[in-house]
């Protein structure tokens, strides 16, 4: 029982980590200082899609069979291997890893003296290699080792800022607090790396010698609450102390900036490296999850075809040279992709929890068609292209009469009428099949 409670700490302490990452250490500050004396409301909204979403979607996928296909598999085989596949691509060299890369440049390095961002890159994604190139032991490594720095020097941020506090959080004009702190819980992608960071938990059990599925659930679950709780309290920091310096920076103010000043402001001229320590730990650690994640992925869909130690140095030699385009380009590019699938995301994992009350595996094909087709317009406008949006607008208008739409749901509508006429057709077709 002591070595099970044990191992739970180490993998809840290893999935803390790989959540946290480089948005979620830029996003909550800016979220503080845009909600300003509303910034509470904007931690609720956050902490469902930011951290109860992603929990949530690691027990799916345990329940689901432990991989990103088993969750996906009930709305169809070639479903599931192309939705996989973009979301793999999406958490991984295309947005989330090259991000982690941009964020130590910006926030870890730049500040401290004049380097080649491209050499930095190439260090840091080289760090990341040394600990992925061998697949075993990825998760003991970073909760044992990598997860204690990156929560000491977390802790002392906010800890200083809440004893001392750097000021009083402003009025702002936000009209709907929760639904932007909602909103921009997209943008951490932990709703889409719990998908697949749920498979790299269950193999990290495995190697443990825990192969009983209850047993793997019943340490999966204790995982993912102690993750939730670390990262609720961090988030929540981090978010005041970006409420709290409004009145002392500009609102236009980059994110990378604002979580210097927020440093330097705490910790005096000590702050920069701090932060360039924080920053490190925290990116580093979500680098090596995800770069292993891709690489057993494709080993896995490719039948060994796409060796892992292949894959996982193309995404370190790819990422390190996307990082260079900078985090705010990274997070620009994200916003269609991400709103197109963090809805279908979603109802997979809500599904996949509440299996045994549907009354059809069809309802998953409606639910993702109904949430696809929302996340479909929503990409379209995040595109911001005017001949596209003048042929939408129409569109867009009907879109935001549904229920829910001012706070982000509104894919949830047609993602469950879809769902139970899907259902129920099926449901309905396999009883006449059986009565005759």
């Amino acid at each position: 029982m002591k070595r099970e409670i044990k191992d739970s700490i180490v993998v809840g302490a290893a999935l803390f980590a790989m959540f946290f990452g480089a948005g979620n250490l830029i996003f909550p500050p800016a979220i503080g200082l845009f909600s300003g004396d509303q910034w509470f409301f904007s931690l609720i909204g956050f902490f469902i899609t930011g951290i109860s979403l992603p929990v949530l979607g690691v027990l799916s996928v345990s329940l689901s069979g432990g991989t990103i296909s088993d969750l996906a598999s009930k709305v169809g085989p070639k479903f599931s291997l192309v939705f996989s596949t973009i979301l793999i691509l999406a958490i991984g060299p295309l947005l989330a890893i090259p991000r982690t890369g941009a964020t130590v440049y910006e926030i870890g390095v730049a500040p401290l003296g004049t380097f080649n961002p491209l050499l930095v890159s190439i260090i840091y994604f080289s760090i990341t290699l040394f600990f992925v190139i061998k697949p075993s032991g990825i998760i003991d490594k970073i909760g044992k080792i990598l997860t204690p720095i990156l929560l000491l020097v977390i802790g002392a941020i906010i800890g200083t800022g809440l004893l001392h506090p750097i000021g009083i959080p402003v009025t702002t004009k936000l009209n709907n607090a929760f639904s932007f702190g909602f909103l921009e819980g997209y943008q951490t992608m932990d709703a889409l790396g719990s998908i697949v960071m749920g498979g790299i938990i269950l193999v990290a059990l495995i190697e443990k010698g825990y192969t009983d599925r209850k047993k793997q659930i019943k340490m999966t679950t204790i995982a993912g609450l102690m993750s939730g709780t670390l990262l609720t309290l961090i988030y929540g920091g981090l978010m005041y102390l970006g409420a709290s310096i409004g009145s002392n920076v500009s609102p236009d103010i980059s994110k990378t900036a604002l979580i210097l000043k927020i440093t330097e402001s705490v910790l005096g001229a000590n702050g920069l490296l701090v932060i360039s320590v924080a920053v490190s730990a925290a990116c580093l650690t979500t680098s090596i999850g995800l770069t292993a994640i891709v690489g057993n992925f494709f080993e896995k869909i490719s039948k060994g075809k796409i060796p892992y130690k292949a894959t996982v140095v193309f995404v370190c030699a790819f990422s390190a040279v996307m990082s260079v385009v900078g985090v705010e380009t990274i997070v620009e590019i994200a916003v269609p992709l991400l709103v197109f699938v963090y809805p279908i995301a979603m109802v997979l994992i809500l599904f996949n929890l509440l299996d045994r009350y549907l009354p059809h595996d069809a309802a998953y094909k409606g639910a993702a068609l109904g949430a696809g087709l929302i996340g479909a317009v929503d990409a379209v406008k995040a595109l911001n292209f005017r001949a596209l949006n003048a042929i939408f607008e129409p569109i867009y208008t009907l879109i935001n009469y549904l229920p829910l739409a001012n706070v982000g749901f509104a894919w949830l509508l047609p993602a469950l009428t879809l769902s139970l006429v899907f259902g129920l057709r099926a449901q309905r077709t396999t009883k006449l099949e059986t009565s005759m």
